[in-house]
């Protein structure tokens, strides 16, 4: 699916991680989502370089 403000999304993506759905960030939600994650906008840069998308890892930076 395409998504017609795919490039200003990603332009302020702040995903690490080579992927195919940057900045389409209903199909980063929807793929995250089905993993039981969050997407990358939801951590802080020290926490999102983990590659680790738990909702544990989400819980832990708000400490």
């Amino acid at each position: 699916m395409s998504c017609p403000n795919q490039q200003q999304n990603a332009a302020k993506c702040n995903c690490s991680y080579p992927c195919s759905r940057k900045g389409n960030c209903c199909e980063c939600i929807r793929y995250h989502r089905s993993l039981g994650q969050l997407p990358a906008c939801y951590f802080k840069t020290e926490f999102e370089k983990t590659y680790d998308r738990s909702i544990d890892n989400y819980l832990r930076q708000s400490r």
